[in-house]
């Protein structure tokens, strides 16, 4: 017989917290996972440097520099300099548990809440069904539309709303306390296409939570800082707001969770997942 208990502190050890099991799924299909309680660091960047970088690999395999200038000892020296004064230690965030979506938004749930579907990439844009594609095209102002009206269909039930950003990075991070390897972005994230994908085709990250990075930047609670990290205290007013995540056409330098961007996006590579509160749950 299998010892739970033993079980339970095997998957702590191994991501420094236990699997969430809690699972909901409301009236339209949207799924959500029970995210556990944590803390987290935010904001932290250690650059490095080495002596063999690209102007040298391209001198050694190329006969034509193209022009390319000698780097100088001197040059050298200073990079370790530029970097320990990039450096950033980050700052811890305390997270009490909540459900998030399990996956984005799709453009069949927003036709069922809305009635319409403002996605560019619909079947006459793309050859296969994009029923279960994620919708896009929506402002951070048409999301807040369709949440009050997910809130109308679901009154007595459920409240829903957008993560804030140290939600959603929380839970993108699912216990990763480093940025994520490229071996698993491309693993987890749809990148480097020309289109959406399907969500929930590539694998989910240790808390069951697919496409966090990729597919469709993700919009968020917060207002945009103006910066590449989130502040302690997000700004109470600003001109944009937080997006999450990259994209269908991103790379792996900018498909991560550390950092953010601001809206409006391109329209068609934007747009979100939910967080629920449920009626009566203890958490």
């Amino acid at each position: 017989m299998i010892n739970i208990r033993l079980l339970i502190l095997l998957l702590v050890s191994l991501t420094g917290y236990a699997q969430p099991v809690k699972t909901y799924t409301n009236s339209i299909g949207v799924e959500f996972v029970a995210v556990p309680a944590g803390n987290f660091t935010v904001g932290k960047f250690q650059p490095t440097t080495s002596r063999f970088g690209f102007l040298e690999q391209y001198r050694k395999d190329s006969t034509d520099n193209m022009g390319l200038p000698e780097l100088k000892p001197s040059t050298y020296k200073i990079a370790p300099t530029l970097a320990l004064r990039d450096a950033r230690s980050g700052f811890t965030v305390t997270m009490s548990p909540f459900y998030i979506g399990k996956f984005e938004i799709t453009q069949t749930q927003w036709k069922k809440v809305m009635g319409t579907n403002p996605s560019y990439f619909q079947r006459n844009n793309i050859e296969s069904n994009t029923d279960n594609f994620p919708v896009e095209t929506v402002s951070w102002k048409d999301v807040q539309r369709f949440i009050k009206k997910l809130n109308q269909l679901e009154k007595g039930k459920a409240v829903y709303r957008l993560p804030s950003e140290f939600e959603w990075e929380y839970a993108a991070r699912a216990g990763n306390t480093d940025d994520i390897s490229w071996a698993e972005i491309n693993a987890t994230a749809h990148i480097a296409k020309q289109t959406p994908q399907l969500v929930g085709q590539k694998k989910p990250n240790a808390w069951g939570l697919y496409d966090m990075l990729g597919n469709v930047w993700e919009w968020v609670d917060d207002y945009y800082n103006e910066k590449i990290f989130a502040d302690p205290t997000p700004p109470k007013k600003a001109k944009h707001h937080v997006l999450k995540g990259s994209c269908f056409y991103g790379d792996v330098k900018n498909a991560t969770y550390m950092t953010h961007a601001g809206g409006p996006g391109s329209g068609y590579d934007t747009g979100f997942r939910l967080v629920v509160e449920i009626e009566g749950d203890g958490k």
